[in-house]
């Protein structure tokens, strides 16, 4: 009804699949923060919200007569049921019912091995647009649109699948120290191109560090950045209890400061 051309809203009938993107990004978003909140009320209103932005995009879809939400459900049944064969033996919905020994191990293990399949299966499809290159990566369907720390986790993690990878966290650890002397250098040198090249290459070594310590790297950044805000209102309410302005405190207090906001627990 939003989209209808008579009796729509103006608005939702200027959308298109692209002006959808920073819309949909923000949802999700949305979605963790309520999560991390433990608000239920708030997580539900919000999954309705990321919800909406599968049907609008399958209705756009629809409208040019390219696929309806209805094909989007079947299509990840379809892949769910593919990459479970452990609760769906032979790959059908009949198959369900029948207890599987499979540890949590072994089921990443076979998605991974399942999800290389497709890949290849859909190199197959494309035909000659993917043999007219000259070299294949692994690497081609890893969208570029991701978030930095995300898109870096996931080229870490297929490199590794293909035995790029280190077997400890020591090796890692000692890599993060190496990039960071050599961005120190660049920034004794005054090479600004230099030193923001080796920034990212800390930035990539600190993501390759959370992987191979089962860490979620966006997930300990936005901790980060919590404690980070948490701690800077404490600062911030202290110094206006005092009657202080925080742009004429002293760096040496704000420290001081910032040192007992942490030992507060914040």
């Amino acid at each position: 009804m939003l989209r209808d051309g008579e009796f729509g809203c103006p608005w939702d009938l200027e959308q298109s699949l692209r002006s959808l993107i920073p819309h949909t990004i923000e949802e999700v978003y949305e979605v963790v923060d309520a999560i991390e909140r433990d608000d239920m009320v708030d997580l539900e209103d919000e999954l309705g919200d990321l919800l909406f932005q599968v049907v609008f995009y399958a209705q756009i879809a629809t409208e040019r007569e390219q696929f309806d939400f209805d094909a989007v459900a079947a299509a990840i049944t379809r892949k769910l049921i593919r990459r479970h064969p452990h609760v769906f033996p032979g790959g059908t919905l009949e198959g369900f019912g029948r207890k599987s020994e499979i540890s949590s191990e072994q089921v990443l293990v076979n998605w991974e091995t399942i999800k290389q399949q497709e890949r290849e299966e859909k190199r197959r499809r494309q035909g000659g647009a993917q043999e007219n290159q000259a070299q294949e990566s692994v690497l081609d369907d890893i969208p570029k649109a991701l978030p930095a720390l995300e898109r870096a986790r996931k080229l870490q993690k297929r490199a590794a699948n293909y035995g790029f990878d280190w077997e400890t966290v020591g090796p890692v650890l000692a890599k993060l120290k190496e990039e960071i002397e050599e961005f120190e250098s660049a920034l004794a040198a005054g090479d600004n191109a230099h030193a923001e090249a080796e920034l990212g290459d800390i930035l990539f070594a600190s993501v390759n560090l959370a992987r191979h310590s089962g860490i979620e790297s966006e997930s300990a950044l936005r901790g980060a950045n919590k404690r980070f805000d948490a701690r800077f209102r404490w600062i911030e309410a202290r110094l206006k209890s005092q009657g202080k302005v925080l742009e004429k405190t002293e760096l040496s207090e704000l420290e001081l400061l910032w040192q007992q906001a942490k030992a507060s627990g914040l």
